[in-house]
């Protein structure tokens, strides 16, 4: 028989989420080093670029590859020949106790601290718990003798766009998919993963979607070999035709939208045909391991000769832009899909700022800073470390701050936002009527956009902590513009265009 230590489990949990903070699987950084080769859209390429440059800093200085260093996820498979040890007496008597400290360890670590974003009282308090506990955590009993263990941590940008549906079993999946995966928005930062599931009840079909996820990628794999059953060929189908609906990296247009789709099914009920569709973002986040009662996992590095010899650098054509000299007058002039090179002082704010300042203007209060002619970040930073003026600082997905948009622009002076995804008709319609702007930074280049922070200070509502806000000195800080002053959205504009080539120009886009 086994013998597993709870400190076994405890490290190995912490570790872990270590590793995936800081380190891709390499089968992504394969597939979207593939992708970066093929994509003919020059936004998307940019986009994926600076993805890879971002992926090998913080591979090289282990820190999180996103602000968001997401909810944990633990899938438990024990054996029923394994024996668990040290829990009897212990300050974490049950598993899931054993497995939440591995948590608390990973995200309070001092030397590479993970943004801790759970919040406790869901529904009223919203108070954060300090330390990302408590992990989501799904256990099985198999037969066996070891406990085998998949960590997660999933962001809320690509969580968000989870999707479910009561299909009737009639009803043709691909179309589903084709309808659905528009929906989604950018905010879950592509390219990156479907995991489908199929079948049993919707709770399963959910959890099978979610399961999917941590499988390799493999996509080149059955491309190169063709598919062996249906399964296979169903994947490869939704594969080719979401690829070919143009929406591409960070939804700016382009080639490749998903590098893989996985689909699991289960038995169902004779008139059911439940379907869960969940996506894994930029950051896709997630290792296996086995405690066989020898010790802690241990997760070995992975080459820097993995990743690609990409190094992002602005196109020569960059529009540079003072940010303590902005005005209205020069926003109007910032076209759809431009790219800025911010440089000087600007705000931050988040869903917890903005509801403090509509709070605050309904009661006739004065605001604690000064929005007029300002540009707002929708970010949340990871803690810095070491010398660092802040962690990683990637953008939050805009279309949360959709509600506040008018309010913004139209009772504070406040000239352009930036974010990640597209903005909704009510957003575009506000900025189009102040004659603002949206702009974009890349999710999943949350630490080469830190490196364009050269000084952060609290302004207000600095209870808040992440959500407080901030004045960051930003040095050529790359952007694009999402929403111009007239109202123009690339998120419209580029798929649409992206879909047309594809298909006028019979462009491939699935390539072994």
């Amino acid at each position: 028989m086994t013998i597993v230590q709870q400190e076994d489990l405890i490290q190995s949990v912490a570790d872990a989420l270590q590793y995936i903070s800081y380190y891709h699987p390499r089968d992504y950084i394969r597939h979207l080093a593939r992708a970066y080769e093929r994509e003919q859209s020059p936004a998307a390429k940019d986009a994926i670029a600076q993805i890879l440059s971002n992926s090998r800093m913080c591979a090289e200085g282990r820190r999180p590859v996103c602000q968001d260093t997401g909810i944990v996820n633990v899938f438990l498979k024990i054996g029923m020949d394994a024996r668990l040890e040290g829990f009897r007496g212990s300050s974490f008597p049950s598993v899931a106790d054993a497995v939440n400290e591995g948590v608390r360890r990973a995200y309070l670590h001092p030397d590479n601290k993970l943004r801790a974003s759970i919040v406790e009282d869901p529904i009223f308090g919203r108070r954060n718990t300090k330390d990302n506990t408590p992990a989501v955590i799904h256990m099985e009993l198999v037969p066996g003798d070891t406990v085998d263990v998949d960590v997660a941590a999933k962001g809320a940008g690509s969580e968000n766009k989870s999707k479910f549906a009561m299909l009737n079993p009639s009803d043709s999946i691909v179309d589903w998919v084709l309808e659905t995966v528009p929906t989604m928005g950018a905010g879950w930062c592509p390219p990156g993963m479907l995991g489908i599931g199929v079948g049993g009840t919707a709770e399963k079909a959910m959890m099978m979607a979610k399961e999917s996820l941590m499988e390799p990628i493999d996509m080149h794999e059955l491309l190169a070999r063709g598919p062996r059953d249906k399964h296979e060929e169903l994947r490869v189908e939704l594969y080719e035709k979401v690829n070919r609906l143009g929406i591409g990296a960070q939804g700016l247009g382009g080639l490749s939208t998903v590098l893989d789709v996985k689909i699991r099914t289960f038995p169902t009920h004779a008139g059911s045909q439940p379907i869960a569709m969940i996506p894994n973002c930029a950051a896709t986040r997630h290792v296996h391991f086995a405690l066989d009662g020898s010790g802690p996992a241990e997760f070995e590095a992975p080459s820097l000769e993995d990743w690609p010899k990409v190094t992002w650098t602005p196109a020569a054509q960059s529009r540079r832009v003072n940010l303590d000299t902005l005005a209205r007058e020069e926003v109007t002039k910032w076209k759809p899909g431009e790219t800025l090179l911010l440089s000087g002082k600007m705000l931050t704010g988040r869903d917890a700022a903005h509801k403090r300042i509509q709070d605050m203007l309904e009661k006739g209060e004065k605001l604690p800073v000064n929005f007029t002619d300002r540009v707002i970040y929708y970010v949340g930073p990871v803690d810095p470390v070491r010398d660092e003026i802040v962690g990683p600082a990637g953008p939050t997905t805009a279309t949360r701050m959709d509600k506040f948009t008018e309010m913004m622009l139209g009772r504070t002076g406040l000239v352009a936002m930036i974010g990640k995804g597209e903005r909704g008709p009510a957003a575009i319609e506000a900025i189009r009527k102040h004659k603002a702007a949206s702009l974009i930074a890349v999710g999943g280049a949350a630490y080469l956009v830190a490196k364009a922070i050269r000084k952060s200070r609290v302004l207000a509502f600095g209870d808040l902590g992440m959500e407080a806000i901030y004045e960051f000195e930003v040095k050529d800080m790359p952007v694009t513009v999402a929403v111009d002053a007239n109202g123009t959205s690339v998120h419209q504009t580029g798929p649409a265009e992206w879909e047309k080539r594809i298909k006028d120009f019979k462009i491939p886009v699935a390539v072994a």
